[in-house]
């Protein structure tokens, strides 16, 4: 006999006005995506909530790029690390972003630097081919322990 979800028991979930305050303050989220043998990739990502969006800046070689062009499926885990817990979980798709990158990149980067320390992201492009992943949600899941 199969469980029902109401036998399953579920922390209560954030209140809608708390979503967008709580993803625009969150320093670090965590991005899995699916590996070619099909086990999960899990990275800790800087990134920015924009217009409903996850914006991750990263570069076109990394392991997550490669995945998500294999595979567009992701989750987004942004939580807190001390109790009481509370968070968000996003099933999204993932899409590789050339538009505007170093404007969005300096965008991401101002949320985790002050102006006078920010990374040129044309410094680190001679090296890297820079690319923002655009995580868009599918489904959003959030749970609350304060109350």
């Amino acid at each position: 006999m199969s469980k029902s979800r109401e036998d399953y028991p579920q922390p209560p979930r954030m209140i809608d006005e708390e979503l967008v305050p709580f993803l625009e303050s969150a320093p670090i989220a965590r991005l899995a995506t699916h590996n070619a043998d099909g086990t999960t990739h899990i990275a800790p990502v800087w990134f920015k909530y924009v217009d409903g969006h996850i914006l991750i800046p990263t570069q076109e070689k990394t392991r997550k790029s490669q995945n998500i062009l294999r595979n567009p499926d992701v989750s987004v885990l942004i939580d807190t690390q001390e109790p009481p817990y509370t968070g968000v979980l996003i099933y999204g798709e993932g899409v590789l972003d050339y538009d505007q990158i170093f404007e969005k990149k300096l965008e991401i980067y101002r949320k985790y630097f002050s102006e006078d320390q920010l990374p040129d992201p044309y410094k680190l492009a001679e090296k890297f081919a820079p690319i923002v992943l655009r995580i868009i949600p599918k489904r959003i899941v959030t749970f609350d322990e304060r109350a």
